[in-house]
C-alpha cells in the first residue's frame, strides 16, 4: 500500500510546449476549470526551437496534481509535464519596486539595496527603482522592508524553475 500526500502544498510545474496561439488558454483553463488557483505562470521560449516552457505554481495535493498532470497531456500542443517539486530544483523570481525615496531616506534604502544584493535600475526626483531576483522569499522579505517608504509599483515575473543538476 502507497501512501499519498494529501495536505495542501505548493508544487512547481514545468510544462513544455507548442508555441502556439492559444495554448496558454487551454492550460490556464485546464486549471481555472479543476478550481486550482494559480499562484505563478511564466512562459518562455525553450532550449528548442518551436517549444516554449511554461512554469505553474499551484497549491494542491499529491493525487489533484497527478491528476493535473494527466489532464495536461491531453492537450494536444503539450509534449511533456514534469513536478519541479519532487526534485531538488533552483527557482527564480525578480521584481521591480519603485520606492518612494527623498533625499534624507535614500542612504537607508540603499544598505536595504545592498544586503538583498538587490540594485537600483532608475533613480527618479522623488524614488528609486529596484530590482531583486531571488526565490520567493526574499522577494517577499525585499517588499516587506521598503513597504515603510512607500511603495509607488511593483511588478513580479512570476516563479521560473528547473531540475538542479544534470538531470
Amino acid at each position: 500500500m502507497t501512501m499519498t500526500n494529501t495536505m495542501q502544498t505548493k508544487h512547481t510545474i514545468a510544462i513544455l510546449v507548442n508555441d502556439q496561439p492559444g495554448v496558454l488558454q487551454r492550460v490556464s483553463g485546464l486549471f481555472g476549470r479543476r478550481g486550482f488557483n494559480i499562484e505563478s505562470i511564466t512562459v518562455g521560449q525553450s532550449e528548442e526551437q518551436g517549444l516554449s516552457r511554461m512554469v505553474i505554481v499551484s497549491i494542491g495535493d499529491d493525487k489533484t496534481i497527478e491528476q493535473i498532470e494527466k489532464q495536461l497531456y491531453k492537450i494536444i500542443d503539450v509534449i511533456k509535464v514534469v513536478d519541479l517539486s519532487a526534485n531538488p530544483m533552483v527557482s527564480r523570481e525578480l521584481a521591480l519596486i519603485k520606492v518612494k525615496s527623498e533625499p534624507v531616506t535614500r542612504p537607508e534604502i540603499m544598505g536595504l539595496v545592498e544586503t538583498f544584493r538587490a540594485a537600483v535600475v532608475d533613480i527618479g526626483t522623488h524614488s528609486l527603482t529596484v530590482q531583486v531576483v531571488g526565490d520567493t522569499e526574499k522577494i517577499d522579505a525585499m517588499i516587506e522592508l521598503l513597504s515603510p517608504y512607500g511603495i509607488r509599483e511593483l511588478s513580479r515575473t512570476g516563479v521560473t524553475a528547473m531540475v538542479r543538476g544534470n538531470a
